[in-house]
């Protein structure tokens, strides 16, 4: 553990000083366990506190994914932290969608990105992203906060026995598998300051600066897909919004991430 904390105490301090020049008051936190990043800085962000800040956790007790399904992380095999960033966009689609992109650029040319929020590995999910918001200025005409929430497997996750019908739809992936040796102290600069200068273009030229990136990775493009209510069809990639373009016997449906949760068929 305290080998571990070192390296992210020493890899963050790395990101503070390629990050703070160019983004004023921006601080970073590395804690040794805590419920949720996300949830600690949407609370700060609801409080008022909208400075940039950089939140990682060691271990999380409570930690969440998209749809509130937990996100279980142990000391060690993953990376999980929460970037909390000012930001006014003329458009906030496909924000979560931009951020994958910035991610996956970040680790390998084989990663792929399974709409709307997470990595992929052959086939077997890598990690997680979950994006919020937070609009506690509005009556003082002050902006508006995203938290970005980023988790990413290290090590491959080993299962518990579980009957068949509770396994996991998409299987995971670590890391390791395609950067071995690599830790969370080291994979936290590979990824941060990247995913810093993505938000600040994302702020200024919206999803359209990432949808060609997006499309290269795009892992359900041309796929038979299966939403949560019920819709099947073809996956024929984002529209300018990032919302999924299906095409079903009626024709294409535009599939919100606010509606459903989406898997290969």
């Amino acid at each position: 553990m305290d080998t571990l904390r070192a390296s992210l105490n020493h890899h963050a301090e790395r990101v503070w000083e390629a990050v703070a020049p160019g983004l004023p008051a921006f601080s970073v936190e590395v804690l040794t366990e805590i419920d949720s990043t996300n949830t600690e800085l949407m609370r700060r962000a609801r409080a008022g506190t909208l400075s940039p800040t950089l939140l990682v956790a060691l271990s999380q007790t409570a930690g969440r994914g998209r749809q509130g399904k937990a996100w279980v992380s142990a000391p060690g095999d993953s990376l999980t932290f929460s970037l909390g960033l000012p930001m006014a966009p003329v458009d906030w689609s496909g924000l979560s969608l931009a951020v994958g992109v910035s991610l996956a650029d970040s680790l390998h040319p084989e990663v792929r990105l399974k709409w709307p929020n997470d990595l992929w590995w052959h086939g077997r999910k890598l990690g997680g992203i979950l994006v919020e918001t937070a609009n506690p200025g509005a009556t003082q005409g002050t902006g508006r906060c995203a938290v970005v929430g980023v988790g990413l497997n290290l090590a491959t996750p080993v299962l518990p026995e579980m009957p068949a019908a509770e396994m996991p739809a998409m299987p995971p992936a670590g890391l390791r598998e395609c950067l071995p040796g690599l830790d969370a102290g080291a994979l936290l600069l590979r990824v941060l300051l990247t995913l810093v200068r993505d938000l600040q273009a994302f702020e200024a030229l919206g999803f359209e600066a990432f949808a060609q990136r997006f499309a290269q990775r795009d892992a359900l493009l041309g796929q038979p897909v299966r939403t949560s209510d019920g819709l099947t069809g073809e996956a024929c990639g984002v529209g300018p919004d990032g919302c999924l373009r299906v095409l079903t016997p009626e024709g294409m449906r535009d599939v919100s991430s606010a509606e459903v949760s989406v898997r290969p068929c």
